[in-house]
């Protein structure tokens, strides 16, 4: 193989390697870190050998993954407050990313496996990868690897979204709790949301974010009518709707101008699910996309 050649097939394959190594890792930093070295890696083997570049890559994608996951554990456990993933955002305005069918909740669901389970389950039953090249990327005997892929089926089964709403609905769900939540408006807000339904924040220490899960309507009712009473003379200001990694959302300038991007989570037609990110390391991309980054302010 040409040296053209080797970088036409590496290009061919990097956007498959970077959302593999992003559901792997939760982060695109961490994932473009993983396929930059993957790509020396892929420079310096004898490529003549090499009869499926896609397959030698995710192998050495996947190793390069399992290594950091191992450090990120030990990161996350002196982490402040919850950690969400890294939001993956499509804009109202671009086509909508279908890529692989994760969403968010499945996301944090997948943070319950092990490495091992939770490379398995994405590049078998995620990337369609075959079982046997599966256990041979992770050094496992292939009846054992399959295995560790029904456990890992198993566990993340009940983050599986059951109700998928479209782009439309999704926006003016978005907006509308927007709207209520802002305004302090309970009795929208009780028509939308579900009875257990879960608030999670993330926002790594840098910027004020609840600490801890917010569980229950009455809980949830009760927080939005005290912020709006509280905040009502610095309201936040509707940016644009989004999808954030398959769920309807939206993102937000908060008071004090903290970027927030919010998903909603639906199950059987009412909100289940939300999640805030506000941890600015996690929204560069957001923030370069809607011109905050270069401080030209909101969109109009």
């Amino acid at each position: 193989m040409r040296p053209d050649d080797g970088t036409r097939a590496f290009e061919a394959e990097r956007a498959r390697l970077v959302r593999l190594a992003y559901r792997m890792l939760g982060s695109f930093a961490e994932a473009e870190d993983v396929v930059q070295t993957a790509w020396l890696r892929w420079a310096e083997a004898d490529r003549a050998a090499v009869r499926s570049p896609g397959a030698f890559l995710s192998r050495i994608v996947t190793r390069l993954c399992l290594d950091t996951l191992r450090s990120a554990r030990l990161r996350r456990e002196t982490y402040v407050g919850a950690w969400l993933p890294e939001p993956l955002v499509d804009f109202a305005d671009e086509d909508e990313v279908d890529g692989d069918g994760l969403t968010l909740s499945l996301m944090l669901a997948l943070e319950r496996l092990s490495p091992l389970e939770r490379a398995a389950f994405l590049l078998h039953d995620v990337f369609g990868v075959p079982l046997g090249e599966v256990a041979d990327t992770l050094g496992r005997d292939p009846a054992a690897l399959r295995q560790l892929a029904v456990r890992a089926r198993r566990h993340v089964r009940a983050g599986r979204p059951r109700y998928r709403i479209a782009r439309e609905e999704g926006e003016r769900l978005a907006q509308a709790f927007f709207t209520a939540a802002h305004d302090g408006d309970t009795e929208a807000l009780r028509t939308m949301l579900a009875e257990d339904a879960v608030i999670h924040a993330d926002g790594g220490g840098k910027v004020v974010a609840f600490l801890n899960p917010i569980v229950g309507l009455a809980r949830i009712l009760r927080l939005f009518a005290s912020l709006a009473r509280k905040h009502r003379a610095d309201p936040a200001t509707f940016l644009a709707a989004v999808t954030v990694d398959g769920l309807p959302g939206y993102a937000s300038l908060e008071r004090g101008g903290v970027l927030q991007v919010t998903a909603l989570a639906v199950e059987d037609g009412r909100i289940a699910g939300i999640y805030i990110t506000r941890n600015p390391d996690k929204l560069r991309r957001v923030a370069e996309r809607l011109g905050l980054a270069r401080g030209e302010g909101p969109p109009s």
